[in-house]
């Protein structure tokens, strides 16, 4: 089942989602700054907030995938299996 979350990501334009992932970005890095210097109140906002930024890459991954062209598509799957090889 699908967390809420992803569900809502699912309703965002590219734009919104790149804007979003920006500020997410900077207040994952703002807290982790915070964390090594004083220690934050609940440290597991930290991982929330990486899972958050996490959550809207797979969402613009997703994205790209479903857009590209056969092309692309085919050369991915070459790429993908020499990287099992090893």
């Amino acid at each position: 089942m699908a967390s809420k979350k992803f569900l809502e990501l699912q309703d965002l334009s590219v734009d919104d989602l790149k804007g979003i992932l920006s500020e997410r970005e900077a207040e994952y890095n703002n807290m982790k700054f915070e964390h090594s210097m004083d220690g934050l109140q609940n440290p597991l906002e930290l991982r929330e907030s990486r899972r958050d930024v996490a959550r809207i890459k797979t969402e613009l991954g997703r994205r790209v995938l479903a857009e590209a062209s056969d092309e692309f598509l085919a050369g991915r799957s070459k790429i993908r299996r020499r990287r099992r090889k090893k």
